[in-house]
């Protein structure tokens, strides 16, 4: 009769049950097959199993052993299936009498010495463990912090395959074993049956301060402003200046005065980090926005995501945080155009021949480029003609420049006339009036779960919040005229004055709101000034 072990997959940021069922085939040679579309690694995992087997004193079948991975019309990836598949052949040749074996899914992947090593993906297979009413997950020692961020769920990690065996046999306390370990665990009482409280993978746990500060950057008042109202309404902002001028020392940051993420936004992250490997050992929860940084010869799949697996891309790696794109101008025009459907549906499909994966993309883009080729426009320094100034400008799209709310030039700074400055706002002040303006707005959008800040307001909710007396009317129409802005980019005014009026504690928008706003559009007023001579 053929056993049958639970384990779990991943697909794009979700994960999905798979059965483990091993049988044997008596009078056949000794070999081992494993069928139900595994992939390159999962195929290996017969040479490593054998060798795990005999290290641990084991035997390995003298006969046929298949094993199979169900669904077996789905696509598998991944080591983390060796664990589960070692179980199902030493119950399979009754050398072990696990209890309660339909109780547990099995996580990890084998060396060949038996010890189990850390795999990724744990949190979204551990979550739809939970959703599938799986008791307890066996999961290898290093990923034990992110798994227990789950709630509702016991978590047995282990070190080695002798251990997970003892564990199954009922020969081995858990708790006694990893007391030496508790200031690395908290929430290891689970050899009892209690469940794991997810304590460890809490994100307040985490500081939010880093060794970036905003009172290390001097002569920029103005911008900083700018950034403090983008970071208030998760605006995306385009910062125009010459080399040296701060644009990437302000960027950095920017995630020191974003508000701490939501348990919920933690999850999303720590999820989609975990699949693409990019989670240390050892880490619960994410506690820290992410920062994304790719250098402008990045690929489109490098951007939106994609491979033979359809992995993500950095737009979903920065979920929930800053994706900043320094010397704008450099990257391809193609792999630009890509983030225009990212940027508002705020997710991004990525279909394959092996399927179809959507990632979220919750992003707040902050760009940087020079306002020139020679990058010194407007000084004596610049020998542009107009004509290259607009071709290089042109690299960037309009539809792209529609979706950047800000567009703030960086003034040149002397850093002779800096030294005798005193320091600016810390990120700590800036992060509370940046605070206080997201409560004001996660009041405002508490019926609707999908929306948390200005930036993200549908063009209903801009009807019923972003309300405009007959003078702001005609005010911003002689902008528009001026400038010949579209629907989008009045749309963009009108959440950006939003928020301006959040930051003030004013319950509607003012006439100073949509001056304050249209001000911070430098390049339109640039471009314009330019076609005009032309």
């Amino acid at each position: 009769m053929a056993i049958t072990v639970k384990s779990m997959a991943t697909s794009g940021v979700d994960g999905f049950m798979v059965e483990i069922e091993a049988s044997t085939i008596r009078g056949q040679q000794q070999s081992l097959s494993i069928i139900g579309l595994p992939d390159q690694a999962i195929k290996e995992a017969g040479e490593r199993i054998q060798a795990a087997i005999e290290s641990c004193g084991y035997d390995f079948p003298k006969d046929k052993s298949i094993i199979s991975l169900a669904p077996s019309d789905k696509k598998k990836r991944g080591s983390h299936f060796d664990l589960g598949m070692i179980i199902a052949i030493l119950v399979q040749t009754d050398q072990i009498s696990p209890k309660n074996l339909s109780d547990y899914a099995f996580i990890g992947e084998l060396a060949l010495d038996g010890r189990i090593r850390p795999c990724t993906g744990v949190l979204s297979m551990v979550t739809e463990a939970v959703r599938c009413r799986v008791r307890s997950v066996i999961v290898p020692y290093e990923n034990s912090r992110e798994a227990m961020a789950v709630y509702g769920i016991n978590i047995f990690p282990v070190r080695t395959l002798q251990d997970t065996i003892n564990l199954l046999e009922g020969r081995m306390d858990l708790v006694k074993k990893n007391e030496e370990d508790s200031d690395e665990i908290c929430s290891m009482s689970v050899g009892n049956g209690s469940e794991s409280s997810g304590s460890a993978g809490n994100p307040d746990d985490y500081p939010i301060d880093s060794d970036l500060d905003f009172s290390d950057v001097k002569g920029q008042d103005e911008l900083i402003e700018a950034i403090v109202l983008g970071a208030a309404g998760g605006h995306n902002i385009l910062m125009i200046g010459e080399p040296g001028c701060g644009k990437t020392m302000i960027a950095q940051r920017i995630p020191t005065i974003l508000p701490r993420m939501s348990e919920i936004e933690s999850l999303e992250v720590t999820k989609i980090h975990s699949i693409s490997g990019l989670l240390d050992a050892g880490v619960g929860l994410m506690g820290k926005r992410p920062f994304r940084s790719p250098h402008h010869n990045a690929s489109l799949n490098a951007m939106i995501g994609g491979g033979n697996y359809a992995m993500p891309g950095e737009v979903s790696l920065a979920h929930n945080g800053v994706l900043f794109l320094d010397e704008l101008a450099e990257f391809s025009r193609c792999t630009l155009d890509a983030l225009r459907q990212p940027m508002e549906d705020k997710r991004v499909t990525i279909s394959r021949v092996n399927g179809t994966n959507c990632y979220p993309a919750n992003f707040m883009l902050v760009a940087a480029m020079n306002p020139c080729p020679c990058g010194y426009y407007p000084s004596k320094k610049c020998h542009c003609t107009d004509y290259e100034i607009i071709h290089y400008r042109g690299k960037i799209s309009g539809p792209i420049l529609e979706r950047i709310d800000i567009q703030k030039s960086v003034a040149h700074v002397d850093f002779f006339e800096l030294e005798g400055k005193k320091k600016g706002f810390s990120s700590k002040e800036l992060r509370e009036r940046v605070e206080a303006a997201r409560k004001i707005q996660q009041e405002r959008f508490s019926e609707d779960e999908k929306v948390n800040c200005n930036a993200q307001m549908t063009t209903a909710m801009i009807q019923k919040y972003c309300k405009i007396d007959s003078e702001c009317t005609k005010l911003l129409k002689s902008f528009s005229e001026k400038y010949g802005y579209s629907a989008r980019v009045i749309h963009k005014l009108l959440r950006l004055a939003r928020t301006s009026a959040d930051m003030d504690g004013s319950g509607v928008i003012r006439r100073e709101d949509i001056i304050r706003v249209v001000g911070l559009r430098d390049l339109d007023a640039s471009s314009s000034r330019m076609y005009t001579i032309s």
